[in-house]
């Protein structure tokens, strides 16, 4: 289902200022950016959307997942509203999600609550 109005994509912000998931971003491959760029958008006129591109997380955490040549790239994001925060991102080499990637997610995603909500 195509939504009426497309999310808003917003970059998590660090308290000093960094943006995780575009410094993430900007150090892939065009061709990479090109391709994560493309779910990200897929994400943002339909969600909710299932595998294979979304998996859900955690209680307002899901993920992205995009095939590239290095593997599969994740970008972790949670909903407020109408808007998607990216809050980190990496190439995933093996079958099962690191716990600490999903731990980093978790706590962008307070810091995100806490300052921004």
């Amino acid at each position: 289902m195509e939504r009426t109005e497309p999310l808003h994509v917003f970059f998590f912000e660090t308290l000093s200022g960094s943006q995780p998931v575009r410094d993430f971003l900007l150090e892939r491959p065009k061709e990479d950016r090109r391709e994560i760029g493309s779910d990200i958008f897929k994400v943002q006129i339909g969600f909710p959307l299932g595998l294979p591109t979304v998996e859900k997380m955690d209680n307002n955490l899901w993920e992205i997942r995009s095939h590239i040549p290095d593997g599969i790239c994740r970008i972790f994001f949670t909903l407020n509203q109408q808007i998607m925060v990216l809050l980190h991102g990496f190439i995933k080499k093996t079958k099962k999600t690191p716990l600490k990637e999903i731990e980093i997610a978790k706590a962008r995603l307070e810091e995100y609550r806490r300052f921004s909500l």
